[in-house]
């Protein structure tokens, strides 16, 4: 199943993040591996996509991350964030 959040928290020393829900709930944790465009680094408040898989006795991580264009979010500035 396809969720939908906003970009919480990125560190890119250590490539972890994460993502608020739409739906509510706690933020899930993430990985730069778990980017669809690892290339691409993820900026606070960025809508992306994602799906869910547990770890850790049963807590969920968010994997699968692809980044959503807004609507006022142009190409442009959607290739500055995936060259950083």
């Amino acid at each position: 199943m396809t969720h939908f959040g906003k970009i919480k928290s990125y560190d890119s020393s250590s490539g972890t993040g994460s993502i608020s829900p739409e739906e509510g709930g706690e933020a899930l944790r993430f990985k730069k591996a778990d980017l669809q465009q690892q290339g691409q680094v993820p900026k606070v408040d960025q809508r992306f996509s994602y799906a869910t898989s547990e770890v850790d006795g049963g807590r969920k991580r968010a994997v699968n991350l692809q980044h959503q264009q807004s609507a006022g979010e142009t190409r442009e500035d959607q290739a500055r964030t995936q060259h950083g």
